[in-house]
């Protein structure tokens, strides 16, 4: 069964919106941006914004879901790959990171108001994501147990362990002085990625 991500509005007026609200958040953070604020930005009308979207928090948290579509997707393209699955699984779990960092990288500061605000929505929406990108780990993770590659019987339960034994490098769990800090980000992403691989080979 395959896990839906959360819908976004498809027209091009969505993405001006979402546009300008990832520019507002780098700008004053979530707690200053009002819906005029983003009407003004997108330059469209007030109304026209809540065509699409209900509230200032609908917008924010399709903004997350635009994010997260992004790097599942940087996911899939790598799962799609000739690499051997350990190189593939490695490298999936650092665009999983990386992917997340880049795209709130210039509002880090207000990252921590944004999440406080959106904390029980946010929740909800967050276990869909992690179970969509679970499903893409997995099918990694089985052609790796197919192949004698990983010494695995769960694929899915390994895959949602990988996530878990990662989040803590997610941009929610970082401190705002580690965001400046992207290669010492990556250099982290890809040791513990390469530990957690030595326990999944095959001895």
């Amino acid at each position: 069964m395959t896990t839906v991500l959360p819908t976004r509005p498809v027209p091009a007026t969505a993405d001006r919106i979402l546009d300008a609200t990832e520019r507002l958040l780098a700008r004053f953070g979530y707690n200053k941006t009002t819906v005029d604020d983003i009407a003004t930005e997108a330059g469209v009308s007030k109304r026209t914004i809540y065509l699409h979207f209900a509230g200032k928090e609908e917008v924010a948290l399709a903004s997350i879901d635009r994010v997260v579509g992004r790097v599942t997707d940087q996911l899939r393209k790598i799962a799609r790959t000739d690499a051997h699955p350990t190189d593939r699984v490695l490298d999936m779990l650092v665009a999983r990171i990386l992917g997340r960092f880049d795209s709130v990288r210039s509002y880090h500061q207000s990252l921590e108001d944004m999440f406080r605000s959106l904390r029980p929505t946010y929740l909800a929406r967050r276990q869909r994501y992690f179970d969509a990108e679970a499903e893409v780990f997995a099918q990694v993770l089985e052609e790796g147990r197919r192949t004698r590659a990983f010494a695995i019987t769960d694929p899915l339960a390994v895959a949602h362990d990988l996530l878990v034994a990662t989040n803590g490098l997610l941009p929610y769990s970082l401190s705002p002085a580690e965001f400046g800090r992207r290669a010492e980000v990556a250099a982290r992403a890809s040791r513990i990625a390469g530990l957690l691989l030595d326990g999944l080979r095959r001895r």
